[in-house]
């Protein structure tokens, strides 16, 4: 029986190394939001601290300096708060960019394994057909043997 070689199969192998490829870039990606959505939360965290301190300074004597000072540390980081939304937003696209090319990469390596299943199936019935006559062949020459010897 001849051995099946699936002509397409270095194009297969690309494929696999495109998604291999595509699934590290989005991994990449998902950990770059990670870092970007602790970024916020720390920064979230820090103006969280600002507020308890204002409403600690305001329970104290008041100092109109440390006040001061306490509400521009607050609005600061409302700014950083939103740059960092915005990072995290921009973070979130280039996930969603890299799931897609992931999707279309699999979606190109799934049409590439369907066609080499049809490819082997093929290959498989032309080896059935050549088989089935080399077993007609046989037969006909063994009866046509017999066939003169009588």
């Amino acid at each position: 029986m001849a051995k099946f070689t699936y002509r397409m199969q270095s194009i297969l192998n690309i494929q696999y190394q495109l998604e291999t490829q595509a699934k590290m870039e989005l991994g990449r990606a998902q950990m770059k939001l990670m870092e970007e959505e602790e970024k916020l939360q720390r920064l979230i965290d820090r103006k969280e601290a600002y507020l308890e301190e204002g409403r600690r300074m305001r329970s104290d004597v008041l100092h109109v300096g440390d006040l001061k000072d306490n509400r521009n540390a607050m609005l600061i980081m409302d700014e950083m708060i939103e740059a960092q939304r915005g990072q995290v937003a921009q973070a979130q696209k280039v996930v969603e960019a890299a799931r897609l090319r992931l999707q279309e990469v699999m979606q190109e390596r799934k049409m590439h394994e369907r066609l080499k299943e049809k490819a082997l199936e093929q290959f498989m019935r032309e080896e059935n057909a050549a088989e089935g006559k080399a077993v007609d062949e046989l037969t006909s020459y063994t009866y046509g043997q017999r066939g003169k010897g009588e």
